[in-house]
């Protein structure tokens, strides 16, 4: 088996699992990755060095030689990385962005990741959108952010690597007093003739305009002009109270004084969130938080996308890479 001059630490880690599990749905879900994925990166493994790791039929897989002889270096080499990656853990904290203090699905991830891994140091950091957070991350002074990847200029998502996480239902935030407001749930259709605030002009945050636009295309919905930037809560909300306009939100938005929250449906337009990293970046526990937005995707149902749910081509290609 002929050596290759470099061998991606991901694709031993798929190798070892396999090989411990012998089964590659079980692998897979101990990896957190897609069946899919995981048999992919098992077979670039073999492609670079040249010799089949595994017999695989209907019933059963086993190692083959070159695999038998791969396997103990394969763990020795992944120890020595897990060492590595611990020590660098321990002289700095994973610097996550949840995006705003209010969110709460992020916010949830962060919290399963530090019961997970209470001897990692996690951070919360707030950027207020993806498309600021992930010039961080490729900066190197965020490790993590949540948001819409499908937003992303092409050339900031090929530094990034991204996991699905939840497809949130979005709402509307409305003046107590709006003639909306009285009902339970707003059908998109009630907010034609209506000029809703998206975030237009803010410059963390295009990616979440972008959705707006591509919602209220064709429904007559207008998208409201750009408001002056305010930072903070108390700020958002004086601004907010200013203009009057109803704001696209999601279920989850924090309360605000004088206004109520209406999911919005017929259709179910849905926020596509992602969790996102600099591509290469070695963290212990990176792979904690990824294990945890995993865990509690699953037992929520969040990558559940309901029949009725809205969401554009482009976030459906990202929110099935799993």
């Amino acid at each position: 088996m002929p050596a290759p001059a470099h061998l991606d630490p991901r694709l031993l880690r798929a190798f070892v699992t396999v090989a411990e599990e012998l089964h590659f749905t079980r692998a897979a879900a101990r990896l957190y990755v897609a069946q899919q994925a995981l048999s992919r990166d098992v077979r670039r493994l073999e492609r670079e060095l040249g010799g089949e790791l595994f017999v695989r039929t209907t019933r059963q897989v086993t190692l083959t030689a070159d695999g038998e002889r791969l396997l103990p270096y394969a763990r020795a080499v992944l120890q020595a990385q897990d060492d590595l990656l611990a020590a660098a853990g321990q002289a700095r904290p994973l610097l996550v962005d949840l995006n705003s203090p209010g969110l709460r699905t992020a916010r949830r991830v962060l919290h399963r990741a530090r019961e997970l891994a209470p001897g990692h140091e996690l951070m919360a950091r707030y950027e207020s959108g993806l498309t600021w957070a992930a010039g961080e991350l490729l900066a190197g002074r965020l490790d993590a952010s949540f948001g819409r990847f499908a937003g992303l200029a092409p050339a900031l998502r090929a530094g990034l690597g991204q996991q699905p996480v939840r497809h949130e239902p979005m709402a509307v935030v409305l003046p107590e007093d709006h003639p909306l407001a009285a009902l339970t749930e707003v059908p998109l259709a009630a907010l034609a003739g209506e000029t809703v605030y998206a975030g237009a002009g803010n410059p963390r945050t295009p990616e979440w305009t972008d959705l707006a636009r591509s919602l209220f295309e064709g429904r007559g919905i207008a998208l409201a002009p750009p408001a002056p930037l305010a930072v903070g809560e108390e700020e958002f909300q004086r601004i907010m109270s200013r203009t009057r306009h109803p704001i696209l939100a999601v279920v989850d938005f924090p309360p605000l004084p004088s206004t109520v929250l209406r999911p919005l449906v017929d259709p179910i337009p849905l926020s596509p969130v992602s969790l996102v990293w600099r591509k290469g970046m070695v963290h212990p526990a990176l792979d904690t938080l990824r294990r945890a937005a995993a865990e509690i995707a699953a037992e929520e149902g969040w990558l559940r996308r309901p029949v009725e749910g809205w969401l554009p081509d482009p976030d459906i290609v990202v929110m099935a890479a799993r």
